[in-house]
C-alpha cells in the first residue's frame, strides 16, 4: 500500500493538538492530524470550562482563533479570592496587578470547536477523521503509522498529542508515574442569584477544594475536588440538595442556586512524565503531564506545549532534521520548568491542606494571610500565574 508523507503528524485533536496544528498552519512544513471524533459543541452550557491565563489568550489570538470565540460566552476574571480553612484570606485583583483581566474562563467543546475549524482551512493539513491509529513503527528517518483502515503515513516528527491515557506514549514505553489523589472533581455549571462580578473563588475545605469560577452572565462553573465517597454521594443528591449545598460550601455569598446541567465527576490524579521526546517524538498536552485542578492551570500547560512546539519547528531551518532528538530536547527542556513548578505546587498546596498533623492548620492560614498582607509578593505570584514575565 502506498505510503503517505508527512512532517509533522499529531495524533490526537484534542484542544492542544490542535492548537499545534493552528500554530504550523503559515508554514512550509506539511502537516496531518489523526482524530477519532470531531469536536461537538455542548447542548446547553458545557460544564468543562478552563481558566485561560492571558498569556494563553495572547497564544490563541497569534494562531488566528480568538478572535471567533463567541464573546457572549466568555467571562474576563477581575479578581480571585482565596480562604482557608481558619478564617484565612489571600485575594488578587487585576487592577492591582496592571493588567486587564487575571484570565477568561472559556468553555471546552467552544474552543474545540473553533480550533477545528480552522484547521479545516488550513492549506498544508491534511485532516484525518474518523480515524484511529493502529500500528506505530519509528525508524531512524521517519515514523511510520498504521491507521485502522489499512492506510499508512509516515512523518519526520509524530507528536503524541492523544491524551492522559495516551497511546502513542504506551505503544513506545514511555513511562508514565500516576499518583492517585484518592479524589475525584465534581463539575456542574449553575445560574447564580446574585452577580459574581467575574471574581473567581476557592476555598481549601476539610472535604476538599471548591471553585467557583465565573461564566457569563450570573452564571458559574465548580470544580469540587473531593474524596471518592463525597463526589459519590453529591452525584446522588437530587438537583435542588446539590444547589444548596454548593452555595453553603461557598458561604451563600452569591445566594441561591439553580442548576443549569447534571453534575459529573471524574478521578484525580498527579502524573509526572520523566521523558516527553524520543527520536521522531514528541508528546504535549495531556500526554506529557497531569496536575491538580486546584491551579486551573491544565490547558494553559498544554497551550504552552503547543507554542513552544510550534516556536521551535518554524525556527529549524530547512536542512536540519525536526524529528532528531538532539533538537527535541530543546523543547523539553524548554516546557521542563513551567511544568514541574505547577506540578510542585498544586501537589504541595494540596498536600499542606489535606493534612491534619496538630498546628499545621493555624501555620498554613497564617502564611496566608502574612502574604496577603504583601503586595510586592502578591503581584508577583500573579504575574506569574498569568505569564505577564
Amino acid at each position: 500500500m502506498q505510503v503517505t508523507d508527512f512532517d509533522v503528524l499529531i495524533v490526537g485533536g484534542g484542544l492542544a493538538g490542535l492548537s499545534l496544528a493552528c500554530a504550523l498552519r503559515d508554514t512550509r512544513l506539511r502537516v496531518a492530524l489523526v482524530e477519532q471524533h470531531p469536536p461537538l459543541p455542548a447542548a446547553g452550557w458545557d460544564m468543562r470550562v478552563y481558566a485561560i491565563s492571558p498569556a494563553n489568550a495572547d497564544f490563541l489570538r497569534a494562531i488566528g482563533v480568538w478572535k471567533h470565540l463567541p464573546a457572549e460566552r466568555m467571562a474576563p476574571i477581575s479578581a480571585m479570592k482565596i480562604f482557608g480553612d481558619r478564617n484565612a484570606e489571600l485575594d488578587f485583583s487585576a487592577y492591582e496587578a496592571g493588567v486587564p483581566e487575571l484570565g477568561w474562563i472559556l468553555e471546552s467543546s467552544r474552543m474545540a470547536c473553533e480550533l477545528w475549524e480552522s484547521i479545516k482551512r488550513q492549506g498544508n493539513l491534511t485532516l484525518l477523521c474518523p480515524a484511529l491509529p493502529k500500528v506505530l513503527e519509528m525508524g531512524s528517518g521517519a515514523a511510520q503509522l498504521t491507521l485502522g483502515d489499512g492506510r499508512l503515513l509516515s512523518a519526520r516528527l509524530l507528536v503524541g498529542a492523544d491524551g492522559r491515557d495516551s497511546w502513542v506514549r504506551e505503544v513506545l514505553g514511555l513511562r508514565a508515574i500516576n499518583t492517585p489523589y484518592g479524589e475525584m472533581g465534581l463539575v456542574a455549571n449553575f445560574e447564580c442569584q446574585r452577580p459574581h462580578h467575574g471574581i473567581a473563588r476557592q476555598w481549601f475545605r476539610q472535604d476538599g477544594v471548591l471553585a467557583w469560577l465565573p461564566m457569563a452572565g450570573h452564571r458559574l462553573s465548580i470544580v469540587w475536588s473531593t474524596p471518592d465517597e463525597n463526589a459519590r454521594a453529591m452525584l446522588a443528591l437530587p438537583a435542588e440538595e446539590l444547589c444548596s449545598r454548593v452555595a453553603a460550601a461557598g458561604n451563600d455569598e452569591l445566594g441561591a442556586f439553580q442548576l443549569l446541567t447534571p453534575a459529573s465527576a471524574f478521578p484525580l490524579r498527579l502524573m509526572k512524565v520523566p521523558q516527553i521526546v524520543a527520536p521522531r517524538l514528541a508528546l504535549l498536552g495531556d500526554a506529557a503531564h497531569g496536575i491538580h485542578p486546584l491551579s486551573g492551570h491544565g490547558i494553559n500547560l498544554g497551550y504552552q506545549d503547543a507554542k513552544a512546539l510550534a516556536g521551535l519547528l518554524v525556527a529549524t531551518p530547512d536542512w536540519q532534521d525536526i524529528g532528531s532528538e538532539r533538537l527535541l530536547a530543546r523543547y523539553q527542556r524548554q516546557r521542563r520548568e513551567e511544568t514541574l513548578v505547577m506540578q510542585t505546587v498544586t501537589h504541595a498546596l494540596h498536600q499542606l491542606f489535606r493534612q491534619t498533623f496538630p498546628g499545621l492548620k493555624p501555620l498554613r492560614n497564617f502564611g496566608m494571610n502574612l502574604t496577603n498582607a504583601l503586595p510586592v509578593l502578591k503581584n508577583l505570584l500573579v504575574r506569574y500565574a498569568i505569564g505577564a514575565f
